[in-house]
């Protein structure tokens, strides 16, 4: 007989939100179910909890994958539900013994209790004799640590009994879409991946920007793009890339701006299309991936010089870290091997060889103006091309 599985997600800043807990709740219960569509699936609310059941079918790694890339939740585990009887528990204390990490039966382990219902018949203390007495009588070579345990056992007295094992940390945060919509611009790099994710963990929704400034950035690029973008999504709960046909805008700013400044023109450039796409998407804010004085332009003067060309607030989640900390998270969110594939972006390819780093605003904005890049940008956006993503990581075909 198939039986569904049950799954304890514990919620952190979301227990904090006070009236509007329960739309940070909702929505959070709606990202999660949008990444195991097709399988039948119920979430609860309790205090501090939600708890969900999804049928059998549905594989392990499907859920595992789906509650650790939704933001929001700060740690789950697979756990058995039975009645707040002794019996019950030990009977469930038996069974968890046989699964990992318990079922080799070798090292240290404690058991840790705790009672949301304080009516309950046993302590907290006495609750975790009773798991001990178990676990000794299943597997008597493990021993008590409670400071460094290797494994532990753990069981809350709710509305019922829930026991389990091996919790799993989550990404914490806010769920996505509580706080909005951006526009990422998603360049091949590692910066903008780790951007993304980042602004995606304080709760905002993103669709992507790529400029592709086809044949001087290749195909190759392109796909690592789209590669990005995938992998991404499911942080983002799912998202759109816009690909941006960027290479007549390109050779008119190499052609006719100063090249010392090409790059501060190109970013200008991209601020105003940005916006305009953010227009049609209704989004908020921009996003980019930029640190100061990581590059050339990105000085305070640089900066201040392409805000100059966004009607929207520009965030910039990554502006105070150092390469080695935006490495770290590219790596833990699996990005990192793909944006080092060497396929530069458009801005690399023209990129002069003595950019200025501190323009005079005033001025540069002249120099900028006198371009007349409006008919190309417009140009632009009209050819641009457009790939959906689903909140699990799926092209949308």
């Amino acid at each position: 007989m198939n039986t569904n599985h049950l799954y304890l997600i514990k919620v952190g800043e979301i227990s904090l939100k006070g009236l509007n807990r329960d739309f940070f709740e909702k929505r959070l219960k709606n990202n999660i179910k949008a990444k195991i569509r097709g399988y039948h699936s119920h979430i609860i609310t309790q205090k501090g909890r939600l708890f969900l059941e999804i049928d059998a079918s549905c594989p392990q790694e499907v859920v595992e994958h789906a509650l650790s890339t939704t933001f929001g939740l700060v740690g789950y585990a697979k756990c058995l539900r039975v009645a707040k009887s002794e019996e019950a528990i030990r009977e469930a204390a038996r069974t968890l013994m046989g699964e990992e990490p318990f079922k080799g039966g070798v090292g240290s382990y404690k058991a840790e209790s705790r009672r949301a219902d304080k009516h309950f018949g046993f302590t907290s203390y006495q609750l975790d004799c009773i798991l001990a007495e178990e676990v000794h009588r299943i597997h008597p070579d493990l021993v008590v640590n409670v400071r460094e345990p290797e494994m532990t056992i753990y069981c809350e007295i709710r509305d019922r009994a829930y026991l389990y094992t091996s919790p799993r940390a989550g990404l914490g945060g806010l769920p996505v879409s509580t706080a909005g919509k951006g526009m990422l611009l998603l360049s091949g790099g590692i910066d903008s991946p780790v951007a993304g994710f980042q602004m995606a963990q304080r709760g905002l929704r993103m669709e992507c920007i790529y400029f592709h400034a086809y044949p001087y950035t290749s195909d190759e690029a392109l796909k690592k793009v789209i590669t990005l973008a995938r992998l991404i999504a499911p942080y983002l709960q799912g998202t759109r890339l816009h690909v941006v046909p960027f290479t007549d805008a390109q050779l008119h700013i190499k052609a006719k701006a100063k090249s010392d400044e090409t790059t501060l023109m190109f970013r200008a450039a991209m601020m105003e299309v940005a916006n305009m796409l953010a227009d049609k998407s209704e989004a908020l804010c921009l996003v980019t991936g930029e640190a100061l004085s990581q590059v050339a332009s990105q000085t305070v003067e640089g900066l201040s010089f392409s805000d100059s060309y966004s009607e929207r607030l520009v965030l910039r989640p990554l502006v105070g870290l150092d390469k080695a900390q935006i490495i770290e998270t590219a790596r833990a969110i699996g990005t990192y091997e793909t944006s080092i594939l060497p396929y530069e972006d458009c801005c690399t390819i023209f990129s002069p060889k003595h950019p200025v780093t501190r323009p005079d605003k005033e001025q540069t904005r002249a120099n900028y103006d006198a371009l007349i890049m409006e008919p190309f940008l417009l140009e632009a956006v009209a050819n641009t091309t457009t790939y959906d993503f689903s909140a699990s990581g799926q092209l949308i075909e």
